[in-house]
């Protein structure tokens, strides 16, 4: 087997090997003995690369965060215009829910490590921030913070429900919200006086 300093991709497949030993076994399950079984390198690699815990498991989620603002990108990117951007938010919330489990799993695990610890807060926040700027593009700020919560909160519901909601309901309740605050002008009051 070759060396830490001949083996490029042994950091990326101590990562990887974290992030599927988390959709797994959960948080609560990772050790250094158990990822670097799963990684197929030395236990010493554990250290060379990361220096504890804590590091690795940062990283991964990064990793992981990074995965999903792609995802984010590939929907959102080709979109021209609110209608297309409104269809494209439709795209995202069923291709998340509909998506591999081991997504939402880590989604999930993350946001239970970021409940308990300000450090992993943090990187939820910038994880938001980042898909709130996508949204951005095509909505006003306050729109694409609520469309954000929406797309996590539609995502989970129709990945955990037995009978999931169809598209007509996402595409209607993602109308709904960019469609808020333009309300029509109301009608021009009426002349008192003539009959």
């Amino acid at each position: 087997m070759a060396t830490g300093h001949t083996d490029p991709q042994r950091r990326e497949r101590i990562l990887a090997a974290t992030l599927d030993l988390i959709a797994d076994e959960g948080v609560a399950g990772v050790s250094h003995r158990k990822i670097a079984a799963r990684a197929r390198v030395p236990l010493g690699s554990m250290t060379y690369h990361f220096s504890g815990i804590d590091e690795l498991l940062r990283e991964a989620f990064t990793r992981f965060a990074d995965h999903i603002v792609a995802v984010f990108e590939e929907h959102l990117g080709r979109a021209d215009g609110p209608e297309q951007a409104r269809e494209a938010v439709t795209d995202l919330v069923h291709a998340l829910s509909e998506g591999p489990r081991r997504d939402l799993v880590l989604t999930q695990e993350l946001y239970t490590l970021a409940a308990r610890n300000p450090s992993y807060r943090e990187l939820t926040r910038a994880w938001m921030h980042r898909s709130r700027r996508l949204l951005e593009r095509h909505f006003d700020a306050d729109t694409a913070r609520q469309l954000d919560a929406l797309i996590e909160g539609l995502t989970l519901h129709r990945a955990l429900d037995t009978d999931p909601h169809d598209r007509a309901l996402t595409r209607r309740a993602v109308l709904r919200i960019t469609t808020a605050g333009a309300r029509p002008a109301p009608a021009p009051a009426a002349r008192g006086g003539a009959a």
